[in-house]
């Protein structure tokens, strides 16, 4: 924590909890202290996206919002989670004027890549807790070089719904500003279903604010979840599959090719992800870099599910499970007890933000391939199962 305030000091302080099923308990989350800050995104149209086929860019766009704020502050440690069609995080105060210029630059960005609206939003504290909510956080290990926020106290969700409904921050940036999105890749294969289906689950409690009903539900949603092999995480013990050439070459090639042309971007992309493919399908070690080793890692390292306000998972589910999550989900929305939404689909997908390729601590954000959690959140604004 060294050049750390006391506020930078507070998510680098908290416990790491080992046991996913432990944060489905709202009381080992800690509030956050009263002068940060909240930030939320989203892409607005997503849905019609997710039917044109570009959830992939989708999903870029998201992760973006989290990789150019790793890189404004230099890998300071911050609560952050990836939703899919965008993202949401917390900053102390004196972070906050770097914070905005970052989201500006994202935002600038998606709509000269992409022609996508990103939204874009931060939220005093303070106004949360004065709408009778909180945000409350804990830390996740998911494996030794890494750990995720997950949030409760329904303020993440509020903040997020405010800057819907028009509560965004409406200053631009000058044309051509661009973020630091360095490290921020999508190499890796889709992964395929071994079971079944590929199911993106999002539940959230009924009244908005997660409950000591609610966690004993989620408990009972995550021990049929368990029963899955690997607790149904997408990739295989080996890690995620690569092929060559990269479906995300050029996407990468938006975010990664600062002032130079797309084309040299990419022919950047393509080289480094052949040594890449050519290293892991042969199991040589250029340097000190293991590829084979660190394909096994990302895979530890993803993030198939969390809690934000609810439980979001990306399953690879067999058809019985299935049968029987979906079940007992309906029986929690008879009850009053949840919301929930389903999306089932062939295959997952993962985007990266790796630092350094010779370092542990490498993020990856897993979805669902063709809609994901954009599409199982639509179907609980219509009240439909998809």
């Amino acid at each position: 924590m060294d050049n750390m305030s006391s506020t930078e000091a507070f998510f680098a302080s908290l416990p790491l909890h080992e046991d996913f099923a432990t944060l489905s308990d709202a009381h080992i989350y800690a509030p956050l202290p009263k002068d940060w800050w909240v930030a939320t995104s989203d892409i607005t149209g997503s849905t019609q996206a997710v039917a044109d086929g570009r959830y992939k860019t989708v999903n870029m766009v998201g992760a973006a919002v989290i990789s150019a704020q790793m890189n404004a502050h230099k890998g300071k440690p911050f609560p952050f989670i990836f939703g899919g069609d965008g993202a949401g995080f917390a900053v102390p105060p004196e972070w906050r004027d770097r914070t905005e210029e970052a989201l500006l630059a994202v935002k600038a960005w998606a709509q000269t890549e992409f022609d996508m609206d990103l939204r874009v939003g931060m939220t005093p504290i303070a106004d949360i807790r004065a709408a009778g909510l909180d945000v409350t956080v804990a830390r996740f290990q998911a494996s030794e070089g890494v750990d995720y926020a997950m949030f409760s106290g329904g303020g993440m969700s509020w903040a997020e719904a405010q800057m819907k409904a028009g509560a965004q921050i409406t200053a631009q940036l000058p044309e051509g500003t661009k973020p630091d999105l360095t490290g921020l890749s999508c190499r890796w294969s889709h992964m395929p279903s071994q079971h079944g289906v590929i199911l993106s689950v999002v539940i959230l409690p009924s009244n908005g604010v997660p409950s000591p009903t609610f966690s004993t539900f989620v408990q009972r949603v995550l021990r049929v979840a368990r029963r899955l092999p690997s607790a149904g995480h997408p990739a295989e013990a080996s890690g995620p599959d690569v092929k060559w050439p990269p479906a995300g070459a050029t996407l990468e090639a938006h975010a990664q090719r600062g002032d130079g042309t797309l084309g040299a971007a990419r022919r950047r992309a393509l080289f480094e992800s052949f040594v890449a493919w050519l290293l892991i399908k042969t199991g040589l070690k250029l340097g000190g870099f293991d590829a084979r080793r660190y394909r096994r890692v990302v895979g530890e390292n993803a993030d198939y599910r969390k809690f934000g306000d609810g439980l979001k998972m990306t399953l690879d589910c067999d058809p019985d499970t299935e049968r029987k999550l979906r079940g007992l989900l309906e029986q929690g929305a008879a009850d009053g007890i949840v919301r929930f939404g389903l999306h089932a689909q062939s295959e997952a997908m993962m985007t990266c933000i790796v630092p350094s390729i010779l370092a542990d601590n490498h993020v990856h954000f897993v979805d669902g391939a063709s809609g994901g959690y954009t599409a199982a959140a639509k179907s609980i604004k219509h009240g439909t199962k998809a």
